[in-house]
């Protein structure tokens, strides 16, 4: 709301919004596509941004951060921020975590 007031209600366009959780690669991967923690932080954060909308925040896109594990400057690959798992020593295959889940729930809604 800051923002709508302050400059006039400008177009928002949210280009990375997402959290990490550090690799520990000695968890089964059912325990790794258990994301729990991501999906909390995308409910709080995309509620948030819903009342935003409504009360006339001119809110345009929103890209989570991040679709898929990839390798991140400043830590390489020990944080994953993707709603889809990246299996970096299994030719790269990919398998959806709950939150790749959740969110596609979400959006249906929409």
């Amino acid at each position: 709301m800051h923002v709508k007031t302050k400059y006039q209600n400008p177009l928002i366009y949210i280009t990375e919004n997402g959290i990490d959780e550090f690799t520990n690669s000695t968890l089964p991967l059912e325990q790794q596509l258990a994301d729990y923690m991501r999906i909390d932080y995308y409910y709080r954060h995309l509620s948030y941004l819903h009342k935003a909308i409504k009360d006339g925040v001119n809110v345009k896109g929103y890209f989570a951060w991040s679709l898929l594990d990839n390798f991140e400057w400043n830590s390489g690959y020990t944080v994953r921020f993707g709603i889809n798992y990246v299996d970096y020593k299994n030719g790269l295959k990919r398998y959806p975590k709950q939150s790749a889940i959740w969110f596609k729930g979400f959006l249906d809604k929409f």
